[in-house]
C-alpha cells in the first residue's frame, strides 16, 4: 500500500519555568511561574519515513533553549514570549517553517503583611490561568490566541430559565430563579502581526487586555440577570471584543456547574438548557420534623459534577470572514 506523511510536527512539553525579577533599588519582587509547550514544523519528513535523524533538533535542547530565552529575556506579557520563542527556532533552524508555543502562566499574588504589600511573599489565591499561544510561520508573521483557563464562579441567584422548546423529551421545568455557576474559559484572537517587532510595539496591549477581559466576565457574569448562559457569554464576548481594536473574535466556552435542589429528583439538568440527564434520588429533608428545604425554603443543595451543559460561542467583527484559526 502506498503511503505518504501528511502531516508531522512534534516538539517539548511541561517546560516548567519560574522567574524572579529582583529590584534592587525597592527590594521588591516579581514572580512568574510558566508551563510551555513547542512544537516544530519544517523539512523533518526524513526523520519519520527514513530514520534520519539529521534533521531533528532534540526536544531536550528545546527546553534548553526555553531556559535560557527566559534567562535573557523577559517572560511577561505570555504573548511576547511565545512569539520570541518560537522566532528563535525558525531563525535558529533554516529547515524549520514553522514553531507553535503554547505558554501557561500560573497565579502568584502578593501578600499582604501587617496591612501593606509584602515584597517577596505571594499566595495562589485562583485556579485559573492566563493562556498565551502563539503560531510563528517563516516569512508569513506571527498568529496570538490569548485565553482564560479554569475561572470557577457561582451565583446564588439572578439566573433563570424558561421558553424553551417543549416537547415529548421535555422534563425539565421552568425557573425563574436558580443556582448559576460555570468555569470560565474565555479566548481571544489577535489581528496577525507581522514580525517579532510588530509584536513587541502591542507588548502593553497584552496585559491590558487579558486584565478587561477576566473583569468583564466577572462583572457580567455577577450583575447579569441572566435569561440564559448562552445571552450572558454574548454579552461578554461583545464587550471585549468592543474593548480592544486588534482583536478579531472573542470565544466562550462555559460548562454548567450544577447545584440540585435536595429532594429534587429529575430527569433533565437542573441550571442547563440542554438535554443532558441527571437525576437526584436523595429525600428532601421533610422526613425531619417537616423540615421545608425545597423552593422558596431551599437552602441545602448537592453539588452534581456530571453530567452536564456545555455552551460554546465565538462572535468576530462584522467585516472578519475568518473567526477563528485552526492552528491556535
Amino acid at each position: 500500500m502506498a503511503t505518504k506523511l501528511a502531516a508531522a510536527r512534534y516538539g517539548k512539553e511541561n517546560v516548567k519555568v519560574c522567574k524572579v525579577h529582583r529590584d534592587a533599588k525597592s527590594g521588591t519582587h516579581e514572580v512568574t511561574e510558566l508551563t510551555v509547550a513547542v512544537s516544530l514544523e519544517g523539512d523533518i519528513e526524513s526523520s519519520y519515513t527514513k530514520a534520519d535523524n539529521s534533521v531533528v533538533v532534540a526536544t531536550d535542547s528545546m527546553k534548553n533553549t526555553i531556559y535560557l530565552l527566559a534567562k535573557q529575556h523577559s517572560v511577561t506579557p505570555p504573548e511576547l514570549f511565545a512569539s520570541i520563542v518560537g522566532t528563535h527556532f525558525i531563525e535558529t533552524y533554516n529547515h524549520i517553517h514553522a514553531a507553535h508555543v503554547r505558554v501557561v502562566v500560573h497565579r502568584w499574588t502578593r501578600m499582604n503583611a501587617d496591612g501593606k504589600p509584602h515584597p517577596h511573599a505571594f499566595l495562589r489565591d485562583g485556579t485559573d490561568v492566563r493562556v498565551a499561544e502563539a503560531y510563528v510561520v517563516d516569512g508569513k508573521g506571527v498568529k496570538i490566541k490569548s485565553s482564560i483557563s479554569g475561572l470557577l464562579v457561582l451565583k446564588s441567584t439572578g439566573s433563570q430559565f424558561h421558553g424553551f422548546i417543549r416537547d415529548e423529551y421535555t422534563t425539565l421545568p421552568e425557573t425563574w430563579d436558580r443556582i448559576l455557576s460555570t468555569e470560565i474559559d474565555a479566548s481571544w484572537i489577535w489581528a496577525p502581526f507581522v514580525n517579532l517587532n510588530h509584536v513587541r510595539s502591542a507588548g502593553h496591549k497584552f496585559d491590558q487586555a487579558f486584565t478587561a477581559a477576566r473583569e468583564i466576565s466577572l462583572n457580567i457574569f455577577a450583575q447579569d440577570d441572566s435569561a440564559s448562559v448562552q445571552n450572558t457569554m454574548y454579552k461578554m464576548a461583545s464587550e471585549i471584543l468592543s474593548s480592544e481594536p486588534l482583536l478579531q473574535s472573542v470565544s466562550y466556552s462555559l460548562p454548567n456547574k450544577h447545584y440540585l435542589e435536595l429532594g429534587k429528583s429529575t430527569i433533565a439538568e437542573h441550571g442547563s438548557h440542554d438535554d443532558a440527564v441527571c437525576t437526584n434520588n436523595s429525600p428532601d429533608l421533610s422526613w425531619h420534623k417537616g423540615l421545608k428545604n425545597t423552593g422558596a425554603n431551599a437552602e441545602v443543595y448537592i453539588p452534581s459534577p456530571a453530567p452536564n451543559g456545555l455552551i460554546q460561542c465565538t462572535i468576530s467583527r462584522e467585516n472578519n470572514t475568518r473567526a477563528t484559526n485552526s492552528k491556535l
